[in-house]
């Protein structure tokens, strides 16, 4: 079933109140990343409140999709997204990177409910993701039923960390099993810490590398939520492989002064610069950019 206007337009919202989520916690915890979690918050909301099949009051749900976050260093945006759907209160948010808290600078899954897998070190969440979808592959197969996916691992991965080769080693394997119920989603946004990710290891063309493992491609604007949605709708539809979602989206986005600026990859506002963002990300509501025919 189509996604409708209306419904495009609630996911925006709850984009934007993700947004706002992640500057009072980085404010917060004076600490993290900001770049990655405002650019990705439009993906997050679209997994978290149409996508993923889940539930926040039974986290550890046996036929729940599987949501592995490899990047891990941009949990705010994660973290924000599963409290406004209910997994723990938002006002948890402002504990991040606090002593004692759950939400730790890199998730650690048990700590929270509803984190899959505890990450740091970039490259790992493929693999984890492809020995999901493996077993679950398998499964199904020994029941007789290999074209169907009722549940699916969906691994969301940053652009610069497909600088790691433990990464190739994951997009080769996922080809060769023709895993189609793993769904990965790459934030091309450009960026990493040292700079442009062009300039330092220049990833391009990274629709061809996937493809030529054995991949199905999908490249969306990753600000529209319904070229988002309407991508996952695809690779549920490709069954003799993998798909990756190629997801161009702004580092920084709904601020402004710091989009596309690689500078902010690690650092957070002060409590100043935290008002102005929040001031700019409430001008940006109403804006929102929802479809209407």
């Amino acid at each position: 079933m189509a996604v409708t206007d209306a419904e495009i337009l609630k996911l925006e919202e709850k984009a934007e109140a993700i947004r706002e989520t992640i500057i009072e916690m980085l404010v917060a915890a004076g600490s993290g990343h900001t770049a990655g979690p405002l650019g990705m918050a439009d993906i997050f909301a679209a997994f978290y409140f149409h996508i993923l099949k889940h539930d926040p009051k039974n986290p550890d749900w046996e036929d729940r999709d599987r949501l592995i976050l490899s990047n891990g260093h941009i949990v705010p945006v994660r973290y924000a997204a599963m409290a406004h759907a209910g997994y723990f209160p938002v006002e948890e948010c402002v504990t991040l990177r606090k002593f004692g808290s759950r939400l730790q600078g890199h998730p650690e899954r048990v700590r929270l409910p509803g984190l899959e897998t505890t990450s740091g070190p970039l490259g790992e969440g493929l693999s984890q993701g492809n020995g999901i979808a493996y077993v679950w592959k398998t499964q199904q197969m020994q029941e007789g039923n290999g074209a169907a996916s009722p549940r699916r691992v969906y691994v969301l991965m940053g652009d610069g960390e497909q600088d790691e080769g433990n990464v190739w080693e994951a997009v080769m394997w996922a080809g060769k099993h023709k895993l189609h119920n793993l769904t990965a989603v790459i934030d091309r946004n450009n960026i990493q810490i040292d700079g442009m990710t062009e300039d330092v290891m220049p990833l391009e063309s990274l629709r061809a590398k996937y493809e030529a493992f054995n991949w199905h491609v999908i490249e969306v604007d990753g600000h529209n939520i319904r070229q988002c949605i309407e991508a996952v709708e695809e690779a549920k539809a490709i069954y003799e492989k993998p798909t990756l979602i190629l997801a161009h989206t702004i580092p920084g986005k709904g601020v402004p002064e710091i989009e596309f600026d690689y500078r902010w990859h690690g650092k957070p506002p002060t409590a100043e610069e935290g008002k102005a963002f929040l001031k700019d990300i409430r001008t940006m509501k109403g804006k929102l950019p929802h479809e209407y025919a």
